[in-house]
Formats: C-alpha cells, sequence, structure tokens
C-alpha cells in the first residue's frame, strides 16, 4: 500500500487538489484565493528546503517584478514587496537553520574585512535602535536590513564560487528588469516618452524613476561586460545584447539624472583602470580635488547659480539642468533634506536619532527659505537622498563613517583584484560589476534606496561577488563555460 502511494503520489495530489478545489468553488467561495494560494506554497517550500539555489536565482528575477503592498492597497502599516521579501525571509532561516547544523560557509567569508565591516554596521544599527527616537520603527528597520544581508550577500558566496552563477544571477534578476522596462516603455509611448510622465508611470514596480534609473544603472555595464567575456554561450551572447540594448533605451527614457552622472563618473573610474592607476594615486586625487572645491566653494556656487535650466523640455535639458540649484525644485528640495539631516545630526551628533527614523522626525528641521513646491511635513516623497547623511542623521557620526569606509575599502578592493586576477574572462566580470556597484555608490551621494529590496539585493550581491572573488578567484582563476 505505501509503495502503490509512493509510485502515485504525484497524481493523488493533483486528484485532491482538484475535488479540493471544486469544494471550495461550490461551499466556500470566499476563500478560493487562499485555497489557490496552498499549492504555490507547497512548490515555494520545496524549493527552498531541496533546491536553495534556484529559490534564489527565482528571488533575483521576482524581485524587480514585485510590488510592495502599499501599491496593491492592502496595508499602510507594513510596507513589504511581494513575493521577494518572503521569500528574502524564507532563504535568511533556512541558511541559519543549515549553516548551525552544517557549517556550509566558509571561514574565510566571516573574516574578510568587508564582511567585518557589514557585521559592525549591524551591531551599530542594533545598538542605535535601543536609543532610537521611535525604537518600533528602528527594530523594523534593522529587522529587514538582516533578511536583505543574509539572503542577498551572506549567502551568495556558496554560489558565486563558480561564475557561471555570476552570470545566471545577473541574467535572472535582468529578465526580470527587461519585463519592466518593456511595460513602463510601453506606457512612456503613451505619453510621447514626456520626462514628466517618467517619474509615475514605473509604477507599481518601482516607486519612482530614479530608484528604476539606479537598478539599470547597476546592471547595464554588468550586461556590457558579459558581452566581451569569450567563454560563454551563442544563446547566452544574444540574450545579453538583447538586455544590454533595452537596458540602454530604458536608462535614456528613464530620466534619471543621478543614474547618468554616476555613469559618466564611472567612465572616468574605467579610464584610470586602463591607465594602471592605484587606489592611493585615486584617493590623493579626490583630496585634492576636495581641498580645491572647499577653498573656492563660493566661486562655484556662484557659478552654479546662474544656471537656470529645469528638468523639462526632453533629454538635453535634464542634463543641464543636474547643476541647477537656483530654480530646479528637485535639486533644491534634495539640498533641503541634507540640511535637514546636518541639523538632525547636531542635535544627536553621537547615537543619531534612531534607524529609519528621517523620514518621519526631519520636517521640523525645514527652514521656510529652504521648502520647495515638493516639500511636504509628513514624512513621504523620499527619504534624506543620501546613503551617507542618512546613516549620519540616524545613527550619529559612526554610521556616516561607516558608510565612509565601506565606499573606501570597496573601491580599493575593486582595483586591486582589477589588476591581480589572471584569467580573462574572470578580469572582464570583476570589472563589470565593480563599475555596477560604484554607480550605487557614487549615486548614494544623492539618494538612498537601501532600504528597499530592488537595490538591496543586487548591491549585496555584487559585494559577495568582490568577496567571493577576492577570496577563490585570485587564487584558482575560473574558466567556465555559461
Amino acid at each position: 500500500m505505501v509503495k502503490y502511494i509512493r509510485a502515485y503520489i504525484f497524481e493523488i495530489l493533483i486528484f485532491s487538489y482538484i475535488v479540493g478545489n471544486a469544494y471550495v468553488l461550490v461551499n466556500q467561495k470566499d476563500y478560493f484565493y487562499q485555497f489557490n494560494m496552498i499549492p504555490v506554497a507547497v512548490i515555494m517550500a520545496y524549493i527552498a528546503i531541496f533546491h536553495l539555489q534556484r529559490l534564489v536565482f527565482f528571488l533575483a528575477f521576482a524581485t524587480p517584478l514585485s510590488i510592495s503592498l502599499k501599491e496593491l492597497h492592502i496595508t499602510e502599516a507594513l510596507d513589504m514587496s511581494l513575493p521577494s521579501e518572503p521569500i528574502m525571509i524564507v532563504i535568511m532561516l533556512l541558511y541559519i537553520f543549515n549553516d548551525i547544523s552544517f557549517g556550509i560557509t566558509d571561514k574565510k567569508f566571516f573574516k574578510h574585512p568587508i564582511t567585518i565591516l557589514i557585521l559592525i554596521q549591524l551591531s551599530w544599527i542594533l545598538i542605535t535602535s535601543f536609543t532610537s527616537s521611535d525604537v518600533v520603527v528602528s527594530v523594523k528597520f534593522l529587522i529587514s536590513r538582516l533578511w536583505f544581508v543574509f539572503s542577498c550577500y551572506v549567502i551568495m558566496p556558496i554560489l558565486f564560487k563558480n561564475r557561471d552563477n555570476i552570470i545566471r544571477f545577473v541574467l535572472c534578476y535582468g529578465s526580470g528588469l527587461l519585463i519592466v522596462v518593456i511595460i513602463t516603455t510601453i506606457k512612456h509611448a503613451a505619453f510621447n516618452f514626456n520626462d514628466k510622465a517618467s517619474d509615475w508611470i514605473v509604477s507599481p514596480f518601482y516607486n519612482d524613476h530614479t530608484a528604476y534609473g539606479a537598478a539599470l544603472a547597476m546592471f547595464f555595464p554588468v550586461t556590457f561586460g558579459i558581452l566581451l567575456m569569450k567563454n560563454i554561450s551563442p544563446i547566452t551572447r544574444i540574450y545579453t545584447l538583447c538586455l544590454f540594448l533595452v537596458f540602454s533605451l530604458g536608462l535614456v527614457l528613464s530620466f534619471a539624472r543621478a543614474s547618468w552622472l554616476s555613469l559618466v563618473i564611472c567612465v572616468g573610474i574605467l579610464f584610470t583602470l586602463a591607465l594602471g592607476f592605484k587606489f592611493r594615486t585615486l584617493l590623493i586625487s579626490f583630496i585634492i580635488i576636495g581641498s580645491l572645491f572647499y577653498a573656492f566653494q563660493t566661486e562655484i556656487l556662484i557659478a552654479l547659480g546662474r544656471n537656470n535650466t529645469d528638468a523639462e523640455g526632453g533629454f538635453a535639458n535634464n542634463i543641464e539642468s543636474v547643476t541647477n540649484i537656483s530654480t530646479d525644485a528637485s535639486n533644491l528640495e534634495r539640498l533641503n533634506r541634507w540640511s535637514c539631516a546636518i541639523r538632525m545630526f547636531e542635535d544627536k551628533p553621537l547615537m543619531g536619532w534612531g534607524p529609519g527614523t528621517y523620514m518621519f522626525k526631519y520636517a521640523p528641521y525645514q527652514l521656510s527659505r529652504e521648502k520647495t513646491i515638493i516639500s511636504t511635513n509628513f514624512g513621504t516623497n523620499g527619504n534624506a537622498h543620501s546613503e551617507y547623511l542618512g546613516p549620519l542623521a540616524e545613527q550619529g557620526i559612526l554610521g556616516l563613517v561607516i558608510m565612509l569606509v565601506l565606499l573606501l575599502y570597496t573601491t580599493s578592493l575593486g582595483y586591486k583584484l582589477t589588476y591581480s586576477l589572471q584569467d580573462r574572462d574572470d578580469k572582464i566580470l570583476l570589472i563589470s560589476i565593480f563599475v555596477g556597484i560604484m554607480s550605487y555608490l557614487i549615486h548614494g551621494f544623492l539618494n538612498n534606496f537601501l532600504d528597499t529590496d530592488k537595490l538591496s539585493l543586487p548591491f549585496w550581491a555584487y559585494l559577495a561577488v568582490l568577496v567571493t572573488m577576492d577570496i577563490y578567484y585570485t587564487k584558482k582563476p575560473l574558466s567556465n563555460k555559461a
């Protein structure tokens, strides 16, 4: 009897589902949708337990397509993206169980400076959550950061030891993003590709065009890099070319000026890599440039104040308006948010106001002369607009220091690996991933999206690629075929 059941278990389950579905449809119509979620949950549980690697790749595909509960008008209290964040939670819990039971993570990974920096950051977020002006908000922030880090960073080196899996990850996320770009472009065409429409047509997948542009900027250089690799299949090359071309179009039509600017700076980074610059040389150059800017800040600000071009009227005006700090509402609002962050820091310089609290606490720190037509007192329309000033206000001086050290060490590691990797394809993939993560770290001076699944997944995963290559690829170059 047991053997008979095992032989026909699949058929028995299908029959039971059909009968149960018919019963619910006839007698319990209100529970029809809930009942039909059962097989989905069973399939996801099976994949999670027995095929965790596939679940990670599915997460990469699903993240760009995920929709928040607020967009679905289900709840305003909990802003969770479906299905990405529940999957992240499952991956985190399964990873913790497997690591405790079987020790699946190489100890070298936890000893790596990047991992140590992330652990320090998480510890400081925990500490500042206890001193937070809103403990509930800060604890929620900490918990979400934990599932981002575990599912998008800690588990990744297990996959990324194999170069093929890095490419698969990029293509999976890229496939989801491809669907978003196609849908967004079709919607945008109905408005004659108007730049103002670009801000809201990305809904419900992205909350605004800047996050959409940031994601495209992170994958644009990586798809180009994969095209330059030798040991990939013709199908992979053709598909990657399609992604690259569509992402190029999406970037232009996103009208995300911060993304454009970050990629321009990344071209400069590529130029320094091609010339063989050392990180130390680059750092000294930036210190000199920063000193000159500080010395001549009055003259520079006066010159910038003469630019009155607003981000309206097409592509050229959007580019020219990047430096408009006199009339452009978006730029002025960004300056307003930065000023608030600094004033908040001055009031609580050591521990900050608490992780995740900026948007609820900054309103009283706005000055009437700095407010714009898009300013608000209700904690909406964005956050601190900076991955650096946000932690400064929320976590005190150490919050900023940790982010700056992470920026500097990531940059240093990227330069080191570029010159130390021997395999050609490894080096190309490394450079493209490095440029991708630098595009976000540069973008982070103007916006902050690491509290969202859309950007957290590629950011932490790209960091995991750098760490994995530093630990394994420098000693044993790989030559796999995707």
